[in-house]
């Protein structure tokens, strides 16, 4: 961003709040490019008992993640992940569960991540160049190579499913 979208001014290097940010130098103005992330959504998809994976159109061979899209204007989160699920593979969603937040600091992204249910027959959009269907162990030794947040997703997904049995004292007697 070069020029204030509120005024025209171009925007100048400024300290504010200890941060250095892109700011309208306009006094009336008093715009600032605050550089807030961008929600982003990602489906971790369930279908029966396998786990879904897709690989981009834009993506190289052997590269698969989960489905993810942007949010639309006025549109929840839950709305959002359901949606592109049913937009880029062509399958019913029954169930959305939340698995948490995290952070693409790369890209400037807020990863709002959820497991889907869903049920269908797969018709991927054009955005979707192939899928992959694994079980819960091929899925838990899948190399996503480079996509630490994807592997980072799938073990808090893998670990709510299939929580560890917490461990007891022995009872006295």
């Amino acid at each position: 961003m070069r020029y204030c979208p509120a005024c025209r001014e171009e925007l100048t290097q400024r300290s504010i709040d200890g941060v250095v940010r892109l700011a309208c130098p306009s006094t009336p103005c008093g715009f600032v490019f605050w550089g807030n992330p961008i929600p982003v959504v990602a489906a971790l998809v369930r279908m029966d008992d396998d786990y879904v994976l897709a690989r981009n159109a834009q993506w190289p061979e052997g590269m698969f993640s989960l489905i993810t899209g942007f949010l639309e204007k006025g549109e929840s989160p839950e709305d959002a992940v359901a949606r592109e699920t049913q937009e880029e593979l062509g399958v019913r969603v029954s169930e959305v569960r939340f698995l948490g937040h995290f952070t693409l600091a790369q890209f400037n992204q807020l990863i709002i991540a959820y497991l889907v249910r869903a049920s269908g027959e797969i018709h991927p959009s054009s955005e979707i160049s192939e899928f992959k269907r694994l079980s819960s162990s091929e899925l838990g030794a899948f190399d996503f190579g480079p996509l630490e947040l994807t592997a980072q997703i799938v073990q808090v997904a893998l670990q709510q499913a299939n929580p560890s049995p917490s461990k007891v004292a022995p009872c006295a007697g």
